[in-house]
């Protein structure tokens, strides 16, 4: 029976392309010309912020310039596409397109990067968002991928670790100090779930990454309740051109 009301759903619904609506093979999954513009992250990346680099890695960690100057307060990172074409269009449209069904197929790509760092007891926690956008979006994207991450995984997860207690404004256009004074403070711990982090190793969770700026908020604060180590993962990085 349940056979048969997946087959009358697939009659219904096709499998359509994540990117652009275009018939595929299976749920989640990308059509030829949105895979060839889908910038998947591999090779020699940072250890700790994921961007691609040039070179082998033979010489072992390796790490971009601007980790090397400013050194994040985690010790591992990774993201699963670039922040270009197809991997700008997925992101969008999960955090502003309601296209939750972007999150699972998403989540197993991210899956797949923090396998060098993850332990069977790595607590998954996305980055919190202030309570008035979540009012108004419905749903923290960041959170739909951590579940998914999370079961993908096997690992325990805590959608509302953190709390994001000030609203921040946009942060386009603003550069990296401004960034990073415009977040201080303004990610905490929840204080009913601070618990459940001390002494614990935590994967932080977040759709994109810039500079960085939201995610050095989010670690301070589980590092200031006694998690640790913290590593970090996006769906995609902004990157410069390597």
């Amino acid at each position: 029976m349940r056979g048969q009301l997946q087959t009358a759903v697939a009659l219904i619904y096709p499998p359509s392309c994540l990117a652009c609506g275009a018939p595929v093979d299976g749920d989640g999954g990308l059509c030829g010309p949105c895979w060839r513009d889908t910038a998947f992250i591999d090779g020699v990346v940072c250890e700790t912020c994921g961007v691609p680099l040039l070179g082998d890695g033979a010489d072992g960690d390796a790490l971009c310039d601007a980790c090397l100057a400013h050194p994040p307060l985690w010790d591992h990172g990774r993201a699963a596409l670039l922040y270009r074409e197809t991997g700008r269009r997925l992101v969008l449209a999960l955090k502003h397109g309601d296209r939750q069904d972007i999150a699972k197929p998403a989540g197993r790509w991210m899956a797949r990067v923090i396998v060098p760092f993850v332990t069977p007891t790595t607590l998954v926690i996305p980055v919190p968002l202030h309570w008035s956008r979540l009012w108004k979006r419905r749903f923290n994207q960041s959170a739909l991928l951590a579940k998914a991450i999370a079961r993908e995984r096997g690992l325990g997860w805590c959608p509302d670790a953190l709390r994001r207690v000030r609203r921040t404004q946009s942060l386009d256009g603003k550069g990296r100090g401004e960034r990073f004074a415009h977040l201080d403070g303004a990610i905490t711990a929840h204080p009913r779930r601070a618990h459940v982090m001390v002494g614990r190793p935590v994967l932080l969770v977040d759709d994109v990454m810039t500079s960085g700026a939201t995610l050095q908020a989010a670690a301070s604060a589980c590092l200031a309740v006694g998690a640790g180590p913290i590593c970090i993962v996006t769906l995609a990085r902004v990157a410069k051109d390597t």
